[in-house]
């Protein structure tokens, strides 16, 4: 990072701050609550081990680091980026016979799908899942498509899976005729998509999962078209809640799930931002609801965020709206601007969060000792499928980075 001159460093925002597992906000989306505390910052000597046990690996050993691990970890990556950019890493990386994910299972499942039998995958914590990801079982999945199936339109719908998901529903995508997108590309995957069935002005459809905010922005925000076009599948209910009508009418069938942190920013926290910070550009991931994107100064992936705030000139203020490890990070690279987290409410991503340095140690140990500890490994055929959904994401027209 070039070097910042200390007088153009700003004072913090004066937004206030629920203390994590000491206040919650009852206005947040169900289910996005954040109990508990973060872990306490690691053992100092644990550093040190870190340091001899990647060492003593050397060259056999590539370490990813997902931008919404905590700073203690990161220090250990090799390269950080998001889910879809770090898998490409890996496969990048053949010499590398290990590779340490410390991001959540189902990325560490796409960076299995995309390396060759040769390496091996581990995940420092198997307890480090996703809750948008587990949102949508295969069982749920397979049981809305025989429900589609029954309602006269499957032949007429595509899948699209978001990056979030599990290698199942990717293959799920995959057989299906399906492609994967990731929050960059949405509104390209989605063109190809409608493309398929008709075109986006057509009677086509398209079964996005497991994010209905991020297929919804894409649907009205990046190709304008209307938020009554869409529908949201409740995999808890027959016939996912909806009519024969709605079904048939639809055009977006939005599966019900969403991300846990993402899903808690506000309306109420972009308007109190603006008012207490004069000045200010907000900037949100599309993971986040309709309407917090539709106050948004700019709505963009973890890595637009991060180009945007970084090509800022000094002295420009901002409120983030995505995980607060990033924000942090962010607002302590670049001192010269105003940084701060949108919602009021703290909340990481406690799943991601489970990958701290102690098990980020207890892995890279094990790999000198020659124990391989937590490999992730997806069934052949799965993997084989996924791979075919990930080929038509990568064929995209225009695809080049796509986190």
């Amino acid at each position: 990072m070039p070097a910042v001159s200390q007088t153009t460093q700003t004072s913090p925002a004066p937004l206030s701050l629920l203390v994590l597992g000491q206040d919650s906000d009852p206005h947040s989306e169900r289910g996005v609550e954040c109990p508990g505390d973060l872990p306490e910052p690691s053992d100092p000597g644990l550093v040190a081990r870190a340091r001899a046990a990647k060492e003593a690996l050397g060259d056999r050993v590539f370490v990813l680091g997902h931008h919404y691990q905590r700073d203690e970890v990161i220090e250990f990556t090799d390269t950080t980026g998001d889910s879809f950019k770090l898998a490409k890493e890996a496969a990048a990386r053949p010499d590398a016979p290990y590779i340490v994910f410390c991001g959540v299972h189902f990325m560490a499942e796409s960076a299995d799908v995309l390396t060759s039998d040769e390496q091996t995958v581990v995940l420092p914590d198997l307890a480090a899942g996703c809750s948008m990801a587990d949102m949508a079982a295969l069982h749920q999945v397979e049981d809305c498509w025989d429900d589609l199936v029954e309602a006269g339109v499957a032949e007429s719908t595509i899948p699209v899976t978001y990056m979030n998901s599990s290698a199942a529903i990717k293959a799920f995508t995959g057989r299906n005729g399906g492609t994967v997108c990731t929050s960059s590309n949405a509104e390209r995957a989605l063109t190809w998509a409608f493309d398929q069935v008709g075109g986006v002005e057509g009677e086509g459809k398209v079964l996005f999962l497991p994010d209905q905010h991020l297929g919804r922005n894409t649907w009205a925000r990046d190709l304008g078209r209307d938020l009554e076009d869409c529908v949201v599948w409740n995999p808890h209910l027959p016939m996912g809640g909806l009519t024969l009508e709605e079904i048939r009418d639809a055009r977006m069938i939005l599966w019900r799930g969403h991300c846990s942190v993402h899903g808690r920013f506000t309306p109420e926290a972009v308007e109190t931002a603006r008012r207490e910070i004069p000045g200010v550009r907000v900037i949100v991931h599309p993971e986040c609801r309709n309407e917090v994107v539709a106050l948004a100064d700019e709505v963009g992936s973890t890595e637009k965020i991060i180009r945007a705030v970084s090509s800022a000139p000094a002295g420009t203020k901002w409120v983030v709206g995505t995980e607060l490890n990033l924000v942090q990070r962010l607002a302590k690279e670049h001192p010269e601007q105003q940084i701060s987290f949108l919602e009021k409410n703290v909340c990481y991503c406690s799943t991601m969060n489970r990958i701290d340095l102690p098990h980020l140690v207890w892995a890279l140990e094990s790999l000198v000792e020659g124990r391989v500890v937590n490999p992730i490994v997806v069934d052949e055929t799965v993997a084989e499928q996924a791979r075919t959904a990930l080929d038509r994401m990568l064929a995209l027209p225009g695809e080049r980075s796509t986190d």
